[in-house]
């Protein structure tokens, strides 16, 4: 049994460390498949609204995840109002799935966002000097402005907001062809080790 399935299918602890070494690759690996999750957000409606972002930051220790959003989007007036956000994450060469439930705070103008704005490309930069903004109604596809280069530029800095999520609970489903293994972890406030189990799949 133990020479067909991986480690993080048998131990609980291995499952854990297996997903946070595999959130913490997809950081700095670009082309990995769960560099760019999906998250859910509640609308100001109360419908959910989910979007793919991309993955900037882990942190095992804090128990934190981070991305990227535009001041004028419509998620981050979802998270002003109310902060709880889910991810998705999934590798379908591996057939392993992370779902994180978090609570979010919105940083745009400390020291955490300046960090993270002077070690943003100029690419990703040109991204917060778009208009009309984010989500707005045009006539034309291609009716908006978005600059353009190599430069970098300060100009969208006003627009730029780190999420900054703290989780509290973890679930993992990995597909098997002799059976699948799912399990989750969840932090109570002030709790180092989390409450863990299996679930059925």
């Amino acid at each position: 049994m133990t020479d067909i399935w991986p480690d993080h299918a048998i131990e609980l602890d291995a499952c854990l460390a297996h997903a946070w070494s595999v959130l913490e690759q997809s950081v700095v690996n670009r082309r990995a498949a769960m560099h760019t999750p999906s998250v859910a957000t509640i609308g100001l409606d109360g419908s959910p609204r989910s979007r793919t972002v991309v993955l900037r930051h882990v942190d095992r220790d804090e128990k934190v995840l981070r991305f990227h959003t535009d001041v004028r989007s419509g998620k981050f007036s979802e998270l002003t109002l109310e902060p709880r956000l889910s991810f998705l994450f999934y590798d379908a060469d591996e057939k392993f799935q992370i779902r994180v439930e978090a609570v979010a705070t919105l940083h745009g103008s400390d020291r955490l966002a300046d960090n993270e704005w002077a070690a943003t490309q100029a690419m990703s930069r040109h991204a917060y000097v778009v208009e009309p903004a984010s989500g707005s109604i045009i006539t034309t596809g291609g009716g908006f402005l978005l600059t353009k280069g190599r430069e970098l530029s300060d100009r969208g800095r006003p627009n730029f907001c780190v999420v900054q999520a703290s989780i509290n609970r973890i679930e993992t489903l990995w597909l098997g062809s002799d059976g699948h293994r799912r399990a989750f972890f969840e932090w109570k406030s002030g709790q180092a080790v989390p409450r863990m189990n299996w679930l059925v799949p």
